[in-house]
């Protein structure tokens, strides 16, 4: 941003005495990642030191949008609802909360998810989308969830919403939509009002469809799909929030979107005998354990049941794998077993969950690069470090000075700016 309305070259010498000493990684990282997104280039002068200059029209446009300036309306056209009483925000997060959650229900096969007054329906185009980013797998009339959807039904609320946009972003040309107005769009919502009504007369077509889509998605509230106006709900108006929890897989599905204090502190107990026993009445909630575990009892805010090896067995032949159970059950942990125990859950528990994943595990590959042949330890652990760091690193051999990576690019990024600073140093 402090670049933003620098009209020169900026040294880099410069931009690294903002960073300190070991956050370099993630500057370098962070700069690769904008060269290749094209937002910034280098200089070619070579008689100068190394510069960077942020690229037209990308300065220009932020600029705009940031100020509001232009034609671009960047943060919506405020309504005028003199003539009409606004929506109270309360009634928005419900109908919010309705829609998200019957997704979830979907994905875990709970038909009883029902949330609200009406209830909410899943349109043909949420489950298609579902389907297309391989969330659920549909065979017949039977829906099932796959390894990647019970990943991100353990995602918090926020990064479930980016999910399912990103998933939509990639669909958009098969919907015969701009994806530059895709992403516009969605850019805008972030800066919404929650409990404002805005107008749709400056919106595009692509734009205008995707109300519609969204609306399903409870992004967007609307009172017909033929109003002249949309209210952005809570899913909407955070969808820039810098909350941690955008990083974290396994924080808790529920967070915005639960409605008892009891269930925010946890309220899975389990014992050494695999006895489980939640204190839930929340019908998504109680699907989600069904898929791991054998529910025998319910009551009218618990059930109770067990973990068996069938059970176990048939989630991780859904592609559910043993650490994404023991993360839920963590995560979800009621306040009595955290004071009963520092492991939180019984050792025993965690081992046989997974040895019965053990049981029937296979040789698996990954696609990737290997590096070797490094002339140092120094020359080795940098790059080796850096690919652990982003989180591209699948396997190294410190004694051997080899690694292996998912992600060639940014390596190679990352050796190329080493060989530049050695050449520089003298």
């Amino acid at each position: 941003m402090a670049m933003l309305y620098i009209p020169r070259p900026f040294p880099i010498a410069d931009l690294e005495t903002w960073v300190r000493q070991e956050s370099r990684r993630d500057q370098e990282h962070a700069v690769d990642l904008l060269e290749r997104l094209q937002i910034l280039q280098r200089t070619a002068d070579p008689k100068k030191p190394r510069s960077f200059l942020l690229t037209n029209p990308f300065a220009a446009s932020l600029r705009q949008a940031l100020t509001g300036a232009g034609h671009h309306k960047s943060f919506g056209v405020r309504r005028n609802a003199r003539s009409q009483d606004p929506i109270p925000i309360n009634q928005l997060d419900e109908f919010a909360r309705s829609q998200w959650e019957s997704i979830l229900g979907y994905m875990v096969g709970s038909a009883a998810v029902v949330l609200g007054n009406q209830g909410a329906r899943l349109s043909p185009s949420v489950k298609h989308l579902l389907q297309y980013g391989g969330l659920v797998e549909v065979k017949g009339v039977s829906v099932g969830i796959t390894q990647e959807g019970f990943a991100f039904v353990l995602q918090e609320v926020n990064a479930q919403v980016w999910t399912v946009l990103i998933l939509y972003l990639d669909s958009a040309e098969q919907l015969s939509m701009d994806k530059v107005d895709v992403l516009s769009f969605l850019f805008m919502l972030g800066s919404l009002e929650l409990g404002q009504s805005y107008s749709k007369v400056n919106l595009t077509a692509t734009q205008l469809q995707m109300l519609l889509d969204l609306r399903d998605l409870g992004i967007i509230y609307q009172d017909t799909s033929n109003s002249d106006h949309y209210y952005p709900t809570r899913l909407a108006t955070t969808l820039t929030s810098d909350a941690g929890a955008l990083r974290s897989a396994s924080a808790g599905f529920g967070g915005a979107l639960r409605s008892s204090s009891s269930d925010d502190k946890g309220f899975v107990v389990i014992e050494t005998n695999y006895r489980l026993y939640a204190y839930t009445s929340s019908p998504l909630q109680i699907a989600i354990l069904s898929l791991f575990a054998r529910l025998s009892t319910r009551y009218p805010n618990m059930v109770s049941g067990k973990m068996t090896r069938e059970s176990v067995r048939r989630a991780i032949d859904m592609g559910i794998t043993g650490d994404q159970i023991i993360d839920f059950l963590y995560t979800h942990a009621h306040p009595q077993m955290r004071k009963s125990s520092a492991t939180v859950l019984p050792p025993t528990v965690v081992d046989q969950i997974r040895l019965w994943q053990i049981e029937g595990e296979r040789m698996k590959t990954t696609g990737g690069f290997l590096f070797k042949d490094f002339a140092s330890e120094k020359e080795y652990i940098g790059p080796c470090e850096y690919a652990r760091d982003i989180g591209v690193l699948v396997w190294k051999n410190d004694k051997s000075k080899m690694f292996f990576v998912t992600r060639v690019e940014q390596i190679a990024a990352y050796l190329k700016n080493q060989r530049e600073r050695r050449r520089e140093g003298g």
